[in-house]
């Protein structure tokens, strides 16, 4: 057993099942969103707004507090077949009526094997991960060009924040024109990790045509978080209260963006252990095999044609 201070990990040096990540992520999930006055839904006026990265990304609306939003019956759309659930809510007080024919959902995905999903961002996933996805469907923008983000808090490891890593890539076949994948993580027993692609999409049918660029501010610590009171978050996590917090905001004034179809999905990866490598993919292998070969052949092709050419001078015979 395992004093009420003290971290308790009950899997020792074994990954858990990919059911225990999902249960385990189920029964944090709403102390997390209802547990925490200022974890918010972000909206701001990207009205001639040239630098989508700066803070805050233009005029601030007023923000929806998901801790005064109305969520769903998990267990109405729990799935033991694909460990999949979601959390769909919209708030309870809301006078303008903006989510009269819309809602927030967080859906949740564990995995059995590894691979990767259908749709981009395709992140590779293992029997270690679960996927997380933001949709916002439905809901009326504040203003006609309204830029949407997440603040978003997470447990600290002493008295300085994580810092946001970023990977960079040649290969862009799982998610076209999207060449970063940014990361959080953690150095704890057992060790963990949150990935993302920087993008976010304002349709159903993820494309490049419909893809939005997402922006992380650093982290910074914060003492407005309390501890959610789980006893699963407790249990692992211990008695700490060092938050870190960091905003997330989706899309720019221009291209595509939420007002096409009143739609936003982002996703990302949390997981136990050692983040997913990604490896080149079969088509950019292909390329570099051509890339390299390429001068070798050239090569080879001229020394045949020298070989040949001199072996018919060779054999040349004068008539006279």
């Amino acid at each position: 057993m395992c004093g009420y201070g003290q971290r308790c990990w009950g899997w020792g040096h074994r990954a858990p099942s990919p059911m225990l990540l999902l249960s385990l992520l189920l029964s944090a999930a709403p102390f997390g969103l209802l547990g925490e006055e200022t974890r918010q839904l972000l909206e701001f006026d990207g009205t001639n707004v040239s630098n989508t990265a700066a803070k805050p990304p233009g005029k601030p609306y007023p923000p929806y507090s998901l801790a005064e939003f109305s969520w769903n019956n998990i267990t109405d759309s729990l799935d033991p077949a694909t460990l999949s659930a979601t959390f769909q809510g919209r708030p309870m007080h809301d006078p303008t009526r903006a989510f009269a024919n819309g809602s927030l959902a967080f859906r949740v995905h564990a995995f059995s094997r590894s691979g990767r999903p259908a749709q981009p961002p395709r992140l590779l996933h293992t029997a270690d991960t679960c996927q997380l996805e933001v949709a916002l469907v439905g809901a009326s923008p504040q203003g006609n060009c309204s830029l949407f983000g997440l603040e978003v808090a997470t447990l600290g490891q002493g008295p300085d924040c994580p810092s946001i890593q970023e990977q960079h890539s040649i290969d862009d076949e799982y998610a076209p024109a999207i060449f970063q994948l940014d990361q959080l993580l953690w150095g704890s027993l057992p060790p963990g990790f949150v990935q993302w692609r920087p993008v976010a999409y304002s349709q159903k049918q993820r494309g490049r045509e419909s893809a939005l660029p997402c922006h992380a501010s650093p982290l910074h610590p914060t003492l407005a978080y309390a501890l959610p009171q789980s006893p699963i978050v407790r249990a692992f996590f211990g008695p700490q209260n060092n938050f870190c917090a960091f905003n997330l905001t989706f899309g720019a004034s221009t291209g595509p963006g939420y007002w096409d179809q009143h739609y936003l999905s982002w996703s990302m990866l949390v997981g136990v252990g050692p983040p997913p490598m990604d490896a080149l993919s079969p088509l950019v292998l292909g390329i570099m095999a051509v890339a390299l070969g390429a001068p070798g052949l050239i090569l080879l092709g001229g020394g045949l044609v020298l070989l040949l050419r001199q072996k018919q001078y060779s054999e040349y015979q004068s008539i006279n």
